[in-house]
């Protein structure tokens, strides 16, 4: 009991001694010293015989910050060819801040090392509910929102040996996982648009959809992919090779360019005072349209003159039918701002419901965030690329 207490003090201080800046490393330090102890789990069970490497249902993913990507104080501009060894647990040694790559514009490495890890997390929490035979679950994130998901196996599930019942589980899990994880940090990027703060003194407004938030998540959820197949080594270690590879592809820069091409777009993207920083370029693209989200390329940089954006495929319930599965996520809000949203879906024309479908409400929600946008603004929220 006093431990907790000890560590709830540790946030409230490090809450408290972080101001308006172009970083949000409020609980950085808080969340660097508290356990990975899960505070709410649905199942208590431990991991049983089928398990990803280096991963355990009952430790969720640890706090990880992001930034802006803007040239402002507290910014922290990496290189993307030394980004440190990733770990799923604390380390020092891992190196977070904003990279420039010149076919995925503006990457923050702490937003995908926190999205590898939240795929990661769910699908060695869904591999362990297939394991004893169940197929609804419960599961959280960072929210209070609570994500109920229903799988339907194919009819000659129980009839196959325990070998390929779980080579197929965990396929499952991992693609489940990935959808699950993009499914919840774009809710995020939703909720802070309409007045979530999960520090309530902090407005993370400013931060909903910028323009490298959306891709960098999507980065994290592809690398968690190739680590979770990466049967030779546990999971971070493969993260670490998955993000340097991938970092490499999309042309990966060193810590001045990314400087650079965040001063290059100061005024049109974003703008900065004494006061805090305003984002007015939002990438609004959740590949509801193409199944891909296309990046937001920093216009006329010489170093990556000619580059093309690599867009990057969203992860769909969908793909369980390759084998024999189908899935259902629904999201319980558990927010105040869920009110707010509710208004938005039934002056679109939809039913009342107590839980939201991704894949029915989503659409709904980002037509109106993208009008918005168009009033009020008056700014562009997709890619240069994209509007032609």
């Amino acid at each position: 009991m006093h431990r907790c207490r000890y560590r709830s003090l540790i946030v409230l201080l490090s809450t408290l001694g972080v101001g308006a800046s172009g970083c949000r490393p409020a609980t950085f330090l808080a969340g660097a010293a508290i356990s990975q102890s899960a505070p709410w789990r649905a199942d208590r069970s431990g991991p049983g015989r089928w398990t990803f490497d280096g991963l355990d249902p009952r430790v969720p993913p640890r706090i990880r910050p992001g930034c802006y990507a803007s040239a402002t104080r507290s910014v922290h501009f990496v290189d993307a060819g030394h980004l440190g060894p990733h770990s799923y647990r604390f380390k020092w040694s891992e190196r977070n801040g904003i990279a420039y790559t010149c076919r995925g514009g503006h990457i923050d490495i702490a937003h995908v090392r926190k999205a590898a890890d939240c795929a990661g997390y769910l699908a060695a929490v869904i591999l362990g509910h297939l394991e004893r035979g169940q197929t609804s679950l419960q599961c959280k994130l960072i929210e209070p929102s609570v994500y109920f998901v229903a799988l339907t196996p194919p009819p000659d599930w129980d009839c196959l040996d325990e070998v390929e019942r779980e080579r197929i589980a965990r396929q499952v899990s991992s693609r489940l996982g990935r959808y699950l994880a993009f499914t919840a940090l774009t809710w995020h990027e939703i909720l802070t648009w309409f007045g979530y703060r999960p520090r309530p003194h902090v407005s993370e407004f400013p931060s909903a959809f910028s323009w490298e938030d959306t891709y960098s998540n999507l980065l994290g959820i592809h690398i968690a992919a190739a680590a979770l197949d990466d049967r030779s080594s546990a999971f971070g270690e493969a993260v670490t090779r998955a993000l340097q590879q991938q970092l490499e592809e999309l042309g990966g820069q060193p810590a001045d360019v990314a400087r650079q091409a965040a001063e290059a777009v100061r005024g049109a993207w974003y703008s900065a005072n004494w006061l805090g920083t305003t984002i007015r370029m939002r990438n609004l693209d959740l590949g509801l349209d193409d199944g891909h989200v296309t990046p937001s390329l920093v216009p006329s940089l010489a170093v990556c003159e000619g580059a093309r954006p690599h867009p990057l495929a969203v992860p769909s319930l969908d793909s369980l039918s390759d084998y024999g599965f189908s899935g259902k996520v629904e999201i319980d809000a558990k927010v105040w701002e869920l009110a707010k949203i509710l208004k938005v879906l039934e002056a679109a024309g939809s039913p009342r419901t107590e839980r939201l479908d991704p894949a029915i409400h989503f659409p709904l929600i980002m037509n109106h965030i993208s009008a918005s946008i168009a009033c009020t603004e008056g700014l562009a929220e997709m890619p240069p690329e994209r509007q032609e």
